[in-house]
């Protein structure tokens, strides 16, 4: 039993492809550039909100 599965595994990793190392690149970078542009996103946003909510209240 033990034996199969671990053969198993050996065989479904035998299949897995592995990303090269520019893909690691290309990839990092595009999820940098989506974070940091929500994120500049978000901060205008709550900075506009706060501006508004201070205005109404104060």
């Amino acid at each position: 039993m033990m034996k199969s599965a671990l053969r198993n595994a050996k065989l479904e990793l035998a299949k897995v492809i592995f990303p090269t190392k520019g893909q690691v690149k290309q990839a990092f970078f595009a999820v940098f550039l989506v974070v940091t542009v929500i994120s500049i996103f978000l901060a205008l946003v709550d900075l506009m909100m706060s501006s508004v909510l201070s205005a109404i209240l104060g």
